[in-house]
């Protein structure tokens, strides 16, 4: 394996959901040609990595970890499609090279959350604030903006020196930075870490008795030092023993750039993804690129946006980024000069940009193959059936009752919401009055899917789900207006069997 340290696996220390990590990586992985991939995920995903080639899986998407006996207690690892790890897997599998995940199992990862929630209860006063490496790296270098910083360094690197010195050579300059970073900060209020550590060295053994050292381990740059520091097999597996367990189920589900932009998953949540989307698919000319994209929006928006203000917007980004000693415009730039240009100053339609731009509104799709809960098959030929595509803007709709297609939409939407899936939600209609007409405000989080995996405890259809939990709360009921209220929603359901249960 070509560009490797003298000794040991290639570690590539990554900001996760990074776009220049992202390119570093595959760049690295290009030179380098291990014999086989490891990454940071529950090695239960093993058997769905092949997925991750098929035409129809689309990113954003996410790994979806749930304890059989409570789907309720669940986990996401999401990928999007600038992400090191979801760049590290393709690159694998388009090469038929080994690929696995190498992090603690989520059956402990599951179990042992359960027990931290509870000790939070208990010692929630006396918490410490978890180290974000990142945000120290950058207060070090002087910058108050953790993305700023971020741009500068690795998203504007200027690609000359980055050449000479060698794909390697971002990696093991943040590698150094986390070994002092470690040093200074332990685990950095991750305890858990110690564990999920220990058990990745673990890994890293069995897979250097296969592959010597000729094999690459893509994990967050965090991650790095532990996993070059020299332990024992004993002690390592000293820190596993006792470990809580259940028994976890996994698959891919969609995900969005919304929820990228929230702390989850990887513990790494980023404030812009769908600008990080545009500097992975767009690394020239991005600037002017963006620019175009965001006069297009507001034209869409009834905002008369010409080329004259996109070349304007450009040279005030760029001019921007000059007077501010950064190497390229970043998004605070191109923010500055969109506002000041395309929206006469008006932080309006700059909030437009934000939220369908910015952080984007993207929703990902997987193929069908995903392993999925019945119940969760069943909602999913509904929603082809009757043409109600879950998306992640949120939108409104008008049913007309009279319709047979209309009123099965209607059924369904009731139906979930008898089963707590908060898919849709009524809203006032801008129309008729009358019974006939309904208004549904809808909108699809990937939170959902973790709803629907509790509620296949009821059934393994929608409608044989909701009829089983109307008629369990019915026996809960203890009050009039509840039973009443039941009786209602059954009524729009359209759950007959459930009816006489609720009226007895």
């Amino acid at each position: 394996m070509s560009g490797t340290p003298a000794s040991g696996p290639l570690l590539l220390g990554v900001r996760h959901h990074g776009p220049g990590s992202a390119r570093a990586v595959r760049a690295a992985l290009d030179a380098a040609d291990p014999r086989a991939v490891l990454i940071e995920g529950p090695p239960e995903g093993d058997a769905l990595l092949p997925l991750a080639a098929d035409e129809e899986m689309r990113p954003p998407v996410a790994l979806l970890a749930h304890a059989v006996d409570d789907p309720g207690r669940a986990a996401f690892w999401p990928f999007a499609e600038f992400s090191p790890e979801w760049v590290a897997i393709r690159w694998a599998l388009a090469r038929d090279v080994p690929v696995r995940f190498i992090d603690l199992s989520a059956a402990h990862s599951l179990a042992m959350e359960a027990d931290a929630e509870a000790d939070r209860d208990d010692t929630d006063e006396e918490r410490l604030v978890p180290v974000d490496p990142i945000r120290v790296l950058a207060e070090t270098a002087g910058y108050d903006d953790t993305e700023r910083w971020w741009e500068d360094v690795v998203e504007h690197r200027v690609p000359g020196s980055g050449e000479a010195a060698g794909p390697l050579a971002a990696f093991a300059a943040l590698g150094e930075a986390m070994t002092a970073l470690r040093e200074a900060y332990g685990d950095g209020g991750h305890p858990r870490d110690v564990v999920r550590e220990a058990y990745m060295r673990i890994q890293l053994r069995t897979a250097a008795k296969e592959f010597g050292d000729e094999f690459a381990v893509v994990c967050g740059a965090w991650h790095v030092p532990a996993l070059r520091t020299r332990t024992t097999l004993t002690a390592d597996r000293a820190l596993l023993k006792g470990l809580p367990k259940v028994k976890a189920e996994l698959t891919w589900v969609p995900w969005t750039h919304r929820r990228l932009a929230r702390h989850s998953g990887y513990g790494a949540g980023i404030e812009s993804p769908g600008w990080y989307e545009h500097l992975f698919a767009a690394p020239d000319r991005p600037v002017a690129r963006w620019m175009t994209k965001v006069a297009g929006l507001l034209r869409d928006e009834d905002r008369f946006v010409s080329s004259a203000h996109v070349i304007e917007a450009v040279r005030l980004a760029e001019t921007l980024a000059a007077m501010r000693g950064r190497p390229l415009a970043g998004l605070s730039e191109t923010t500055d000069a969109i506002r000041a240009v395309m929206c006469e100053g008006s932080d309006v339609p700059l909030a437009l940009v934000h939220d369908r731009l910015v952080v984007g509104t993207t929703l990902g799709e997987v193929p069908d193959t995903a392993p999925a809960v019945p119940l969760q098959r069943d909602l999913t030929r509904q929603q082809r059936t009757l043409r109600l595509k879950p998306e992640a803007d949120e939108r409104e709709i008008e049913l007309d009752l009279r319709k047979d297609t209309d009123a099965s939409r209607s059924r369904l939407l009731h139906r979930l919401r008898v089963l707590g899936i908060g898919w849709g939600e009524p809203a006032a209609g801008r129309g008729s009055t009358g019974t006939f007409r309904e208004t549904w405000r809808l909108r699809w989080e990937p939170e959902l899917y973790v709803r629907v995996a509790e509620a296949g405890v009821w059934g393994t259809t929608v409608l044989a789900a909701a009829t089983a939990r109307a008629e369990s709360d019915a026996l809960a009921a203890t009050a009039l207006a509840e039973v009443t209220a039941l009786a209602e929603r059954c009524l729009l359901a359209d759950l007959p069997d459930a009816l006489p249960v609720v009226m007895r």
